[in-house]
């Protein structure tokens, strides 16, 4: 494994043109290392691996990718604390969150894949006719820097499972864990060409990836412009492009919930990973007569966060993942002051006693309204708006009100209060009274948040395509 070089047919191999990028640590803003950045020349090379190994691998049996996936599992479990730490150094998330979370993320996707693989039926009877599932073919991963080896697994495992080949893209603000997973598929003995890897930014190789003629399939996860982008570049060829892009999560607390329950659930989910997930609850929906007891609630669970050095085991909340992230965040917390909304806490600035370092305030708005910058685009940091309203309609309609729709929460009195207005609000997934997504449900948004789904049985199915034979039974 060098992050100087691409795995591509089996091989690591040198790019064709060399061109180095640094890759930052962002909790002490200092070098952990180099990678070279990919052209089209090395995705012509890559996708050409993938073709070629395409039909060989797409005939495989059930029973032979079954092996293979297994090899996979036993080759990443041995890999978990080496994967932990190149989260931990890339991205800045502290080391007993890349233990926990980020690490078994991808394992969870891995144990899925093989569980849908084992039991699917690839073959229906309709009458005469017979249905029959197959791989779509070559498929462009690109993926981003927040859950870097989750969301390389949650496509990788599936594509594996379903007999496809692909080519990989990593956020190169984050690829160490791509280099060690690709050295994982290595040693598991994924056959060559099935599985490549290319380091590079949007412009030199997602571009590239997103407009090949000899790529089927392209899955994208990362921000809606840059999905805009991806769908644009690929649209000429008529690949499918499925999507899982940014989010504005409503998280409606009624009037009878338990409200300490409620929000302490929904400030810890919301400021995870230092605010960086797109499924995160960052609009906070309360009863306007209940919004000082939920800030104090919320001030509570803020006081016990504790932010510093990733290594540390005492470290809670590590930094954001990059400079452009961190002076975004900036600039969105001055908008929110600017427009008039009230800290609760946090604010502008790095917190107290970490002077270097893509370090965060945890932050509270309060008295927001759904209209402000604040309440409508994505900021991706640990801010949470906190939204006051009168009656369940206004909560639901201003919930709904928003250009994305990933995630939303709600909690209820009663199980059916809760129920009532999930089946109301507009998203791919709606998380009832504290109950945590399952990997065996599909993953994915409605409206500008994307398109398409991930994870289990629906994510298996986005690799195949759907043939029908005609007279097959007569």
């Amino acid at each position: 494994m060098n992050g100087g070089q691409f795995y591509i047919g089996g091989h690591w191999v040198d790019p064709v043109e060399p061109r180095a990028c640094e890759v930052i640590d962002p909790a002490s803003e200092q070098s952990a290392g180099r990678i070279a950045l990919g052209c089209a020349a090395d995705v012509d090379r890559a996708v050409d691996s993938a073709r070629a190994a395409f039909g060989r691998y797409a005939a495989s049996t059930r029973e032979f990718r079954l092996a293979l996936l297994g090899r996979v599992r036993a080759a990443y479990e041995r890999h978990a604390e080496a994967l932990a730490q190149a989260v931990s150094t890339e991205m800045g998330a502290p080391i007993t969150l890349a233990r926990r979370a980020h690490v078994p993320a991808g394992l969870g996707h891995i144990d899925q894949a093989i569980k849908v693989l084992r039991e699917y039926e690839f073959d229906e009877r309709m009458e005469d006719v017979r249905v029959t599932r197959e791989p779509i073919g070559v498929c462009a991963f690109i993926t981003p820097w927040n859950w870097p080896i989750n969301q390389i697994a949650c496509k990788v495992a599936p594509a594996l499972a379903a007999g496809c080949t692909m080519v990989l893209k990593p956020s190169e603000v984050a690829p160490l864990s791509a280099l060690l997973f690709a050295q994982i598929l290595h040693e598991a003995e994924v056959p060559a060409g099935v599985f490549n890897l290319v380091n590079g930014d949007g412009p030199g190789v997602g571009a590239a990836l997103a407009a090949h003629p000899e790529v089927d399939m392209v899955s994208f996860t990362g921000s809606t412009r840059g999905g805009t982008q991806v769908a644009i570049a690929a649209a000429p060829t008529v690949k499918r492009v499925t999507q899982e892009l940014g989010g504005k999560s409503a998280n409606i607390i009624l009037r009878g919930a338990d409200l300490e329950a409620a929000v302490t659930h929904g400030i810890r989910l919301c400021f995870n990973n230092s605010g960086q997930s797109c499924n995160a609850p960052t609009r906070m929906f309360v009863p306007a007569e209940l919004e000082d007891e939920a800030v104090r609630i919320a001030q509570q669970v803020a006081a016990g966060l504790v932010l510093g050095a990733p290594a540390d085991a005492a470290t809670t909340h590590g930094p954001v993942a990059n400079r452009v992230q961190f002076d975004r965040i900036q600039s969105m917390l001055q908008a929110g002051i600017d427009e008039g909304a009230r800290l609760a806490f946090g604010g502008p600035g790095r917190p107290e006693g970490l002077a270097s370092g893509f370090y965060v305030r945890p932050t509270l708005f309060r008295g927001v309204r759904n209209d402000m910058r604040i309440a409508r685009e994505e900021i991706f940091g640990p801010v949470l708006v906190m939204i006051p309203y009168d009656t369940e309609d206004e909560a639901v309609a201003q919930a709904n009100d928003s250009e994305y729709g990933l995630s939303s929460y709600v909690h209820g009195p009663t199980i059916d209060a809760a129920r009532a207005v999930a089946r109301r609000m507009r998203a791919g997934m709606v998380h009832i009274n504290g109950a945590m997504a399952q990997r065996h449900a599909p993953f994915g948004g409605y409206k500008r948040s994307g398109n398409g789904r991930e994870w289990g049985r629906y994510g298996f199915e986005e690799f195949l395509e759907i043939k029908s034979m005609f007279g097959y039974h007569a």
